[in-house]
Order: C-alpha cells, then structure tokens, then sequence
C-alpha cells in the first residue's frame, strides 16, 4: 500500500510540475490524517529528489488543548526526522471564523516559508478534499473558476496529495506505526464542509449506487482545463491592448466589451491582479466586474480587492484610487509654483508685446497682462465650477466642458485651474478662459506654461 502511494505522489508532483528537485519545502502541519501523511509521504521521497523539509504546526488558539496538538506534532517530526516549528496567531472574530482561521493561517505559513526561503509550501488537501469543494462551489452557483476548485499548484504552494484518497493515506499511516491527531471540529456540523462530507455525500453515494470523489474530481480537472485556456486568452488579450501609466493600466473599452464576457473578465481579473489587487474572485466579485463591462457604463468607479476599475469614454482604468487634492496656491508674477499632488509646475513669465507669438501649444497660454487685474491663484476643481471658455459666448459647467473635451474622469481633477477674482481663466493644458486675450493694442504678455515638476528645486 505505501508503495502504490509513494507512486501516486511520485505521478502528481511530476504531472504538475510541483518540484525538480533540490527545494527547500515548508509542509503545513496540522496534525490531522492527511498533514501527516504529507510529512511522512514527502520524508520518504526528500532523499531521492534532494528535498529540504521543514514543517510548520499553526495554532490558531480556538479550542482547549491547542498547546498539546502543538507538542504532539513537534514529537511527529521527530519520528520522521523533519524539524517542526509552531506559530500561534491570532483569528479575527468577526465574519466567517472558518475563512478568518484560513486567512491567518496561510499569512503565518507565507511568512515563515519566506524566513526559511523556501521555494515551495506542501499543503495536504486530498481527493476527497477537492470532491466535497467542488459539490460546496455547485450549491454556490458557482462559474467555471468555482469548479476548478482546488488548484494543484498556486504559486509556491503545492499540494502533493491532490490525487488520493483519504482513506489511503490511513491506511498507510497505520501500517507505518505513525499516529495522527483527530480534530474535533472536523465532526462539528455548524461548517458546511463537514455537512457535505459527513452527510450529503454519503447520502449522494447512496442514491446513486456508486462512488462520486473520481467523478467530482474529474469535473474539477475539466473546469481547470478550461480556466487555463481562459486565463491565456486574457493573458494575451492584456498584454495586446493594455497601456501602462505609472499608477494604473489603460484599456480601450471597445476592444475589452467587444471580447466575450468570460474573457473580458478574466482581462479585469488579471489586470487588478497586475495593479496589486489581493482579493479571491467570488461570485459578488465577478458581478462587480461584469457590471463594469455594461453599457451604459457605470457612473462611479467600481472597486474590486482595493483596485478600482473606471470607465470614462473609450477608456477603462484599472488601478489604485488616486486621492488627488490641488489645494489653492498663489502664482507669483513672474515665478514658478510647484503642483507636487499632480507632478506640475506653473510658471508665470512676463514678455513685451512686441514680436510676441501666441503659443498653440496646449501647455502655455498668452494673455494680456495689462487687462488681467488681481492676484492670480492655482487650484484643483470645485463642485459647481464654471467657465466662460475663449471663443464662447455663454458661461457653462466646468464638468460639462470637459466631457465634451473627453476628459477621462479619472484626470478631471488632476488638471490645475488657475483663477483671477474668482474666475477661471485657464484650464491647464486644454482651454483658456475668454478673459483678457491678447490684441494687437496689448503692450505686455504673461505667459502661463505648465511643465513637468523639477524635483531637486521643488
């Protein structure tokens, strides 16, 4: 029985690419039938594929008798000769306490594989661990992504055991004389999983005459065959049509909606990743994105996993919020204000008319400094701000102005308004006010230019 085993671990790790040998592994230590079969299953193979093993028991603290699970499995490693270490942690109380104990319990295994650097976590989920996920994803309603369920492989982490059964791996451990802790909460029926493994499968198995963890598994399989294929489509998709800005990526609406909603998700999905997103895609997740995909658009930004995603025209942003407040500044004349929040500067400069040219460049402006009375001021948008653009003869909403203009919404607010008396006479870098223009009877120009900000004399 150890033997067929030991093969069977041999097919996994070599079918999914889980080691090549010489790596430094940090096994997840519960305790429990299947984390131990990991640790001796694994001891067994280390000489041969020139592992270094280490192992990692984390105590959540959540029941009577922790401490004593944390001795027993220290004595485990000893048997087999794998040095174990023991991190206690800290669950939230609030919400899920199953995925709360999760949550801590990866963050302590992350943290420790990196003190060790080890290149691989061994995580013990078995055949029957992936059945009872994938019947937990059907009563979810979940998509292709849910019934994938349990990954082989995720980054470093590996599990080994993906392809027994659990009873399997039992039988071994009895055979070897290696002993195990059984876990009381595995029998508590206030865990869906525990209803669906004591109860519902059993009661499946029954109805149908036959055994369901090869089939379930094998939906599994077949749902990850299609959400790799997926995820490559979006991976070529993303590289194809994203551009990158230094806070956030830019996506042309039209070719993301024009993609089938499956794939113009996962681009979502991939590009919050890539923005520094760390959220599982659930079922709400996956409506927020799709809702981003709808048309009309929605009117507000959509935030998945810290991320946001905005739709403006014929863009989609993808990226952290930006909190961008230009706070009111006086511009010197002549001289330079610095406009950090926006990476700017503003330079005012002072010119005789004569020979003058009127720059059309978007980033300087001309106005006759005779005609331009009062103190001028630079600042960020307003509510309710409003303009009475060159060339116009009625006054109008500011954020009218620059929709017309095309202006992502995302950018609205990073554009410096610069004022004189409470009237806006220049939208920096698209529209100049009607005020004080230059004539052939003006005698003195200030020129306004927005540059980007020297850092070293900011």
């Amino acid at each position: 029985m150890a033997a067929d085993v030991l093969a069977l671990v041999r097919d996994t790790i070599r079918r999914h690419a889980m080691l090549a040998g010489g790596e430094t592994v940090l096994i997840a230590l519960s305790g429990g039938a299947d984390s131990t079969a990991l640790l001796y299953v694994l001891a067994r193979l280390a000489p041969a594929w020139s592992l270094r093993l280490h192992a990692l028991h984390v105590d959540h603290g959540l029941r009577e008798g922790s401490g004593q699970e944390a001795h027993a499995v220290r004595r485990l490693g000893q048997q087999v000769g794998v040095p174990v270490e023991v991190a206690r942690v800290t669950v939230s109380r609030h919400g899920s306490l199953e995925e709360a104990a999760r949550t801590a319990r990866y963050a302590a295994l992350q943290a420790h594989a990196d003190r060790l650097g080890a290149q691989r976590i061994a995580l013990g989920h078995t055949a029957d661990d992936q059945a009872e996920t994938v019947i937990m994803r059907l009563l979810e309603g979940a998509g292709v992504r849910g019934l994938a369920a349990i990954p082989p492989v995720r980054g470093r982490i590996i599990r080994p055991l993906i392809g027994l059964r659990r009873a399997a791996l039992v039988a071994v451990l009895a055979d070897a004389g290696i002993p195990w802790i059984e876990d009381p909460s595995n029998l508590d029926r206030k865990f869906l999983r525990n209803r669906i493994r004591h109860d519902l499968l059993p009661m499946l198995t029954a109805v149908h005459d036959a055994d369901l963890v090869d089939p379930l598994c094998r939906v599994a399989h077949r749902a990850r065959e299609v959400l790799d294929a997926l995820e490559g489509m979006a991976v070529l998709e993303l590289e194809r049509m994203a551009r990158e800005e230094p806070d956030a990526l830019l996506l042309p609406r039209g070719a993301l909606t024009a993609l089938p909603l499956p794939v113009a998700i996962e681009v979502l999905r991939q590009a919050i990743g890539r923005s520094g997103g760390r959220t599982r895609l659930r079922a709400w997740a996956q409506r927020r994105l799709a809702r981003a995909l709808t048309s009309p658009p929605p009117r507000r930004p959509v935030t998945v996993g810290g991320v946001m995603i905005d739709v403006s025209g014929s863009l989609v942003r993808v990226g952290r919020s930006r909190s961008v407040a230009l706070p009111a500044r006086p511009v010197p004349v002549p001289g330079v204000v610095a406009l950090p929040e926006v990476g700017l500067q503003l330079e005012a400069v002072l010119a005789p008319a004569a020979g003058y040219r009127v720059p059309r460049e978007p980033e300087r402006v001309a106005f006759d400094a005779q005609r331009l009375t009062g103190p001028l001021i630079v600042r960020g948008r307003r509510r309710g701000d409003r303009i009475r653009a060159f060339g116009d003869n009625r006054e109008r909403r500011l954020r009218q102005l620059l929709i017309d203009a095309k202006v992502p919404r995302w950018d609205r607010d990073r554009l410096p308004l610069v004022e004189v008396e409470g009237s806006i006479v220049w939208v920096g870098g698209l529209r100049r006010g009607a005020q004080a223009a230059v004539t052939p009877d003006s005698r003195e120009i200030l020129e306004l230019r927005l540059q980007p900000l020297d850092f070293e004399q900011a």
